[in-house]
């Protein structure tokens, strides 16, 4: 990890892009989530003020659920949009310029948001919410592609981590800034649901004086001169006529071959095991139980003992977890592999989840058991943040080539936005028909996908995309699986480094 730390103050600039990139990306999908959740009853109430003074009509409470479902439920929608719209955007402005428009969609919401109260109209806060979707969506794909291709490959593993971080940072903010004491009352809730727009800001003045992407400049738009440019304002005046090299062999590989669509992508079998990774590690974000553990925080906290008035505090501890074990991985992720952490990560998982049932089942019972429900909340918030959390959100960049590599994170992405739409949907009637045991369904999920990379997902580190291929096709095809279990000591020229860890 010296190693590694030593290398990145040697790239001071490598820091600043990550930092400005995760506070007009990621960071603002944390925000939205956790914001929203601390000003909810101020919204419903506006919701229902607006109803009885347009309409002469008291909501019943019914209908105040359905319409604050929908408020939150579209912002995943407005997600998915923005997921679909990364791929084309990115092959097409490059990586700095989508950040940069990409901040006029937040700042849009955000306008939005700071007057809705004043306008009376709970219809500008879903518009608003759609457009933070939407942003969020762009940014989540956009953030970890600009990362990883101006991060020098040994640091590749070590940042892409960083995307969950600022994510987790995000919900923390949301929690902090939405207690009474700061944003969270009834006169300043618009200003925190327009936080946002702040934030978008900062990126907005300050992106343009960062690079943009080297590989994007060479690969995308042949510009050779440019990319030595940026290599050097990124990762300083040494020589680096190797990456370029490495650079140049990818774009010969790919010669004459533009940027694939999503539906390319799908029908190109020479990609199916990667795309399947990608589908099944991005399923497992949004259904592995952390929204679910998330909603039964409260009423774990209440056995517990806390006062209502004291449970906004109590959750800024599940904010502050997930945060502070994002960084662990941050720190042991090039130690211990990647490949290491998920599948250990989804075992971890699946036992918590387990006894997590178990306790939530008999906490009725035997009072004591809220407290050991409490300690696997937080066990399994560490357990996610350390392993999937923070090791899926970059792996479309690093096992797909530059031309699959747009519309891979518009799978992905989509994929993690159908599946938080799906889960805030369906949820509250599974814990109204299966109660604690709706966490089995979680478990199940967390199985399949631990035992899924364990068998079929290759180590990565210090690897090229070119060499990952080559390794899916030795472990996949039929020749490739049998040296693959031998370990054959005279692997393909391309796949020197395949016993390194993932």
């Amino acid at each position: 990890m010296l190693q590694h730390l030593k290398l990145l103050l040697d790239c001071p600039l490598v820091i600043v892009v990550i930092f400005i990139s995760g506070i007009g990306g990621t960071f603002q999908y944390g925000f939205a989530i956790s914001s929203v959740t601390a000003a909810s009853a101020h919204i419903k109430k506006l919701v229902n003020q607006t109803c009885i003074q347009r309409y002469h009509v008291d909501l019943q409470d019914w209908q105040l659920s359905l319409i604050w479902s929908f408020t939150v439920s579209i912002f995943c929608i407005g997600g998915l949009l923005g997921s679909l719209l990364a791929a084309p955007c990115l092959s097409v402005a490059g990586r700095r310029t989508c950040l940069l428009l990409n901040n006029f969609v937040a700042i849009m919401g955000a306008v939005l948001m700071l007057f809705s109260q004043t306008a009376m109209s709970f219809e500008m806060i879903m518009v608003g919410r759609l457009l933070y979707g939407i942003n969020a969506g762009i940014g989540l794909s956009v953030q970890a592609l600009y990362i990883i291709e101006c991060t020098p490959k040994t640091l590749q593993g070590t940042l892409g981590v960083t995307i969950a971080t600022f994510l987790a940072m995000g919900k923390l903010s949301g929690q902090i800034l939405g207690l009474r004491e700061l944003l969270g009352t009834e006169d300043r809730w618009p200003w925190l649901l327009g936080f946002s727009g702040f934030a978008a800001l900062f990126q907005l003045v300050t992106l343009p004086f960062l690079p943009e992407s080297p590989k994007y400049l060479l690969l995308n738009r042949g510009d050779k001169r440019a990319c030595e440019k940026a290599l050097t304002r990124l990762w300083g005046n040494e020589d680096h006529s190797g990456e370029v090299q490495e650079m140049l062999a990818e774009k010969a590989a790919l010669e004459n071959i533009q940027s694939h669509s999503v539906m390319e992508l799908f029908q190109k079998r020479s990609v199916r095991w990667q795309l399947a990774t990608v589908v099944v590690t991005f399923f497992s974000l949004q259904l592995c139980g952390l929204n679910a553990v998330y909603f039964y925080s409260y009423e774990v906290f209440r056995a517990a003992g806390i006062h209502e008035d004291q449970l906004g505090y109590a959750t800024l501890g599940t904010g502050m977890s997930e945060m502070t074990f994002s960084i662990v991985c941050l720190i042991i992720i090039e130690s211990t592999g990647k490949k290491v952490l998920l599948v250990t990560g989804y075992a971890a998982m699946t036992v918590i989840l387990a006894l997590l049932t178990i306790t939530l089942y008999f906490q009725p019972h035997i009072s004591w058991l809220s407290y050991c429900s409490m300690a696997f909340i937080f066990t399994l918030l560490a357990t996610f943040s350390i392993g999937p959390g923070g090791v899926i959100p970059p792996i479309p960049g690093v096992i797909f080539t530059q031309a699959f590599k747009a519309s891979a994170y518009t799978v992905g992405c989509a994929i993690n936005w159908a599946g938080m739409f799906t889960v805030g949907m369906i949820f509250p009637i599974l814990v109204a028909n299966l109660d604690s045991f709706c966490f089995l369904i979680f478990l199940l999920v967390c199985l399949t996908s631990g035992l899924f990379v364990y068998f079929n997902v290759p180590k990565t580190r210090n690897k090229t995309a070119l060499e990952i291929a080559d390794d899916y096709e030795r472990m996949h095809s039929k020749v490739g699986r049998f040296k693959w279990g031998k370990r054959d000591e005279k692997p393909l020229e391309s796949c020197q480094t395949y016993e390194t860890k993932f």
